[in-house]
């Protein structure tokens, strides 16, 4: 019986190589050239043939005549009305009072309830960086108040952006609740009446010099052009309720 030959395997075709981008060619270059030389030709002869007309009188303009209003105009929004009215004003106006009893807090960043926007960026691990992300996102200023009550600490921010060109207040908004929930140990709960404000208790104490340091609660929100950050320290843990309630009553202030 006569051997068959073995069938040599197949072998992958090799795959075409990916067309280059396509080069524009010479002819709508010489198409294009064409329709201009064209249009300035019958510009010229438009002109040469208007020249040798006489001129038209024009016919006279008329409008019609408009009534003018009667009575005084609207009155102005109040600031009830208005929101600008109120953000636009004294932002450290806006901000929760220090409840009777708590002492004031001398560990503020800033002068005189106002951040600007270097004592801002400083606070941040990366200042250099976050100067520059600042100026991007249109920040316009800071105002700042806190308090300290027996071992607890309250630290709220009001941040307050240009947005002429980006939401930048939703956006520091949100980054504040991505840092917070990368914590372990975290529960978050949504602050009522702001839509996706949220509040953040940090139930691991915080380890410095190997020793325990105290706890930590946090809030981010934002309204308008202006975002909402709240800070509680304590040396035991901090209720969730207590700082839902600080951050609740701060954007009812907005």
């Amino acid at each position: 019986m006569p051997e068959i030959p073995e069938v040599p395997e197949a072998q992958e075709a090799p795959k075409a190589p990916e067309a280059p981008a396509r080069r524009r060619g010479r002819t709508p270059l010489l198409i294009a050239t064409a329709a201009l030389l064209g249009l300035v030709a019958g510009t010229c002869a438009g002109y040469l043939v208007q020249a040798d007309r006489e001129p038209t009188t024009l016919p006279p303009l008329s409008q019609v005549a408009l009534a003018q209003a009667e009575g005084e105009g609207p009155e102005p929004l109040s600031a009830a009305q208005d929101r600008r009215v109120k953000t636009d004003g004294d932002l450290r106006k806006l901000l929760l009072k220090k409840p009777k009893g708590a002492k004031e807090a001398e560990y503020l960043t800033g002068e005189d309830g106002w951040m600007d926007l270097s004592d801002y960026a400083g606070d941040y691990d990366e200042p250099g960086a976050m100067f520059g992300t600042l100026l991007g996102s249109e920040f316009r200023r800071a105002a700042v108040t806190g308090w300290l009550d027996g071992d607890s600490s309250v630290e709220i921010r009001l941040v307050q952006f240009r947005q002429e060109e980006t939401v930048a207040a939703a956006e520091s908004a949100e980054s504040g609740q991505y840092w917070a929930e990368q914590e372990e140990g975290t529960r978050s709960f949504p602050v009522p009446g702001t839509g996706d404000g949220k509040a953040y208790v940090h139930t691991e104490p915080v380890i410095e010099l190997d020793s325990v340091s105290g706890y930590s609660a946090e809030a981010h929100a934002w309204r308008g052009d202006i975002a909402l950050e709240v800070w509680v320290y304590d040396s035991k843990p901090i209720s969730l309720e207590k700082i839902v309630d600080l951050a609740k009553r701060q954007m009812e202030q907005l």
